[in-house]
């Protein structure tokens, strides 16, 4: 377990790295300015075997500085913080390619969520998740996967499927065209990110285009590649604002 603050471990060197990733043992990093809040989840995650939480933050600036010295693989961030908050922390973590970033949202900050998306977060869970959710989530993100909290992804296709903005909306943007957005895929492509879009893992699109599931992970990184989104969840956001999938799909 982790003492808030005072049990930094940066990561070693490349032997002990490739020790660690043999192992499946997961680097987290924990912010939040709530003392409490850091004590209590650092508590709950270093009882799990393949989780390490190598140290901790009480605001962004922080956070970031110690993405660089520690090396984590995944941080679990607060928005709501004072100084650089986490979305700006994030958006610098992720531009670095310092570590995944999983966010801890409420249920009625939207705002927080998209900004969070467009800052490049890989998870999305509501403070008041269950703890395995929280620790599947954890795991989710660090190897590789994107992850959204039911409650949120209703909201984020909610806001997706709104009506868009009128012509008389000030700095309405024009919505995205289709074919323009999806035009440097195949077809094949296309209906991969179909799939992702509907929740499909990679093992049950190759289900259900009977083909491997290691073609379908290229299929998934080439669309990321040509669209130039960094997961999976904005594969998904991606996929409802060109109409590629609708609620209820």
């Amino acid at each position: 377990m982790t003492v808030p603050g005072t049990n930094d471990r940066p990561r070693a060197g490349s032997e002990h790295t490739h020790e660690a990733a043999r192992a499946g043992v997961l680097r987290v990093l924990v912010v939040d300015d709530q003392s409490l809040m850091r004590s209590g989840f650092s508590m709950m995650l270093g009882v799990e075997p393949d989780i390490d939480v190598v140290g901790d933050a009480a605001d962004g600036a922080t956070a970031i500085e110690k993405c660089r010295r520690l090396r984590p693989d995944v941080v679990l961030m607060d928005v709501q913080m004072p100084g650089t908050d986490g979305i700006a922390a994030t958006e610098i973590i992720t531009g670095e390619h310092l570590a995944k970033v999983l966010i801890l949202t409420t249920f009625d900050r939207d705002d927080y969520l998209f900004d969070a998306l467009r800052a490049g977060a890989s998870g999305f869970l509501l403070k008041n998740s269950d703890p395995d959710d929280l620790v599947d989530g954890i795991r989710a993100v660090g190897h590789g996967h994107a992850l959204l909290a039911p409650e949120v992804t209703r909201r984020v296709i909610e806001r997706l499927a709104a009506p868009p903005p009128t012509d008389d909306a000030p700095d309405a943007e024009p919505p995205r065209s289709r074919a323009s957005a999806l035009a440097v895929l195949t077809a094949r492509e296309t209906e991969v990110l179909r799939l992702v879009a509907r929740g499909l893992s990679n093992a049950e699109i190759a289900d259900e285009l009977v083909v491997g599931e290691a073609t379908v992970k290229t299929h998934v990184s080439s669309c990321l590649a040509k669209l130039h989104l960094r997961d999976r969840v904005q594969a998904v956001v991606l996929a409802y604002e060109v109409g590629l999938v609708h609620p209820g799909d």
